[in-house]
């Protein structure tokens, strides 16, 4: 039996999330170092210089209440909303998603080895039979363990119905023809030419 690679798909805001994660990481390393010096009695006048934490703690501890205004509520309220969408974001964006990698299709096995067809070239018949269709001007597809996944880019946005079921139709004879096994096929719209989107309307 063949063993599954576990991958996780990788969000473009990842980057920012680890950005964000070294700049506050510094951070609390700076002041932790400042903690370090006034540790081994470094003058604090010195320490507030450089960090400014003293400074920082003083000003808030002077703080009134008649120093929170209207104006004051309405920007710390906009400025804790943006922050809960960000962060909420990022967070969300940085759950693992985790999926199967492809694997090959083993079509024989006896005594002599086994017959073994990458996933690649599945891939490869799906989206040349994708193609054959006239209206269709691109194809992609990626063969996972349960099934094939196409999607194609359309000339034309008429017959949009007709054209997807064509499609699954050319990629399942072309699995026959092939003598691939049949899989469960997945025929995804993506887009279309430029030139002709105006016909949706």
């Amino acid at each position: 039996m063949f063993r599954q690679r576990i991958r996780a798909r990788v969000s473009g805001a990842v980057f920012t999330g680890n950005l964000l994660l070294i700049l506050i990481s510094l951070a609390l390393i700076w002041y932790g170092l400042m903690v370090v010096l006034l540790g081994f009695k470094t003058s604090p006048s010195f320490v507030n210089d450089i960090s400014g934490y003293r400074t920082a703690y003083d000003y808030f501890e002077g703080l009134e209440p008649s120093d929170i205004t209207a104006r004051v509520r309405l920007i710390a309220s906009v400025v804790g909303l943006a922050a809960f969408v960000v962060f909420g974001i990022l967070a969300w964006k940085h759950l693992p998603r985790p999926y199967l990698a492809r694997s090959e299709l083993l079509l024989g096995e006896d005594e002599r080895g086994t017959l073994i067809v990458e996933p690649r070239a599945v891939e490869r018949a799906v989206e040349m039979a994708a193609r054959e269709h006239p209206a269709v001007s691109e194809s992609a597809s990626r063969c996972e363990i349960d099934g094939v996944a196409v999607n194609v880019h359309v000339r034309r946005g008429t017959d949009l119905a007709e054209t997807l079921r064509d499609v699954d139709r050319r990629v399942r004879e072309a699995l026959r023809l092939h003598d691939l096994p049949s899989l469960p096929v997945s025929v995804t719209l993506t887009g279309f030419d430029r030139q002709h989107r105006r016909e949706l309307n």
